[in-house]
């Protein structure tokens, strides 16, 4: 079996080191920013994005160093936020009998705790109605935890925006920043697998489990953490089991990777020098969305029997290659 994973991991090197060649050939610039990618640029992002969005080691990462390392430069938040979409499209395409739990789940349980009020003695307010499905549903349970697990990257997403406008060439976006936060990450992910328990399954989360994985989640917003390395990581420290920690965080992801690439997108469209870019960035989504669905079901099966050394001891090198290269 291992020697399969390693197949997976080489098969996607070799795609993305094929499509480097490919998109060299094609002769476009090769600095920075949307407008710069050409269509096999946008396809090989598409794959980088789909293959580790999901998987504990950082597309943000991945999207900017393997573009630079190809001499392409960086693609810039804008293309990573839009691209992300393709990988959004791909987890509610995987997840969507579990959303329409959570969602009718909800819907029926407030409905059934409404109707309690109206044959209760004494009135209800509207209030103890919500505290009632709250307490007798876990689907309001998920619920109300994604909803607050989703409010820190929002908040502190917002807050970078304002406070460090010109992102893209922040300090935190630098290799070297990359690297040290890949490798930190490692090591917390590392610990987490010594020490947690791995006792609670997915039927026992709920709503702590979605503010304390938010509050995780919200560290991703440095390049190189991985939202579904800090999100998986935590809920190893919490005693989750690993498969069940990993359909909670993809859960938990969809409406911050929504929200992200929403805004970049409405950012694109209304540029008129964007516009133009509009092909290369719609077909790099549709890869990210068709590599993100292969890595979901593949991690989901692959952490039912294996443990996530194979993501920390990847990281390790990951980062330890980038601070060689650029010391």
């Amino acid at each position: 079996m291992k020697g399969k994973y390693w197949l997976a991991i080489a098969t996607g090197m070799g795609l993305v080191m094929t499509g480097g060649s490919l998109a060299r050939a094609a002769g476009e610039a090769t600095t920075t920013g949307v407008t710069q990618m050409n269509i096999w640029q946008a396809i090989v992002l598409g794959v980088v994005q789909g293959l580790t969005e999901f998987l504990p080691i950082s597309s943000t990462a991945h999207l900017k160093v393997i573009p630079v390392a190809l001499g392409w430069g960086d693609p810039g938040v804008a293309f990573t936020a839009v691209i992300q979409l393709g990988s959004i499209a791909a987890v509610l395409w995987y997840f969507w009998a579990d959303i329409q739990q959570i969602i009718l789940g909800t819907i029926a349980a407030l409905g059934r705790a409404y109707q309690r009020r109206e044959v209760a003695p004494t009135s209800m307010s509207l209030s103890e109605v919500g505290q009632v499905a709250f307490q007798e549903s876990q689907d309001v349970r998920i619920a109300v935890g994604i909803f607050l697990g989703t409010l820190p990257i929002v908040f502190f997403g917002l807050l970078i925006k304002i406070l460090i406008p010109d992102f893209d060439n922040s300090p935190l976006r630098s290799l070297p920043s990359i690297a040290i936060a890949s490798i930190v990450m490692a090591i917390l992910l590392g610990l987490a697998e010594k020490l947690g328990k791995r006792e609670l399954t997915y039927e026992k989360l709920g709503t702590k489990t979605g503010i304390l994985m938010g509050l995780a989640q919200a560290m991703a917003l440095v390049p190189g953490v991985s939202r579904s390395g800090s999100t998986l990581t935590a809920g190893l420290f919490m005693g989750i089991e690993r498969a069940a920690a990993a359909r909670f965080s993809f859960l938990l992801g969809i409406p911050a990777i929504t929200l992200a690439g929403l805004v970049e997108l409405k950012g694109v469209i209304t540029n008129p020098i964007l516009k133009a870019e509009i092909l290369p960035l719609a077909i790099g989504t549709i890869s990210a969305a068709i590599f993100s669905y292969g890595a979901i079901a593949w991690l989901l099966g692959y952490l039912k029997k294996q443990s996530t050394w194979v993501f920390i001891w990847y990281r390790l090198v990951f980062g330890v290659l980038i601070l060689w290269f650029t010391r």
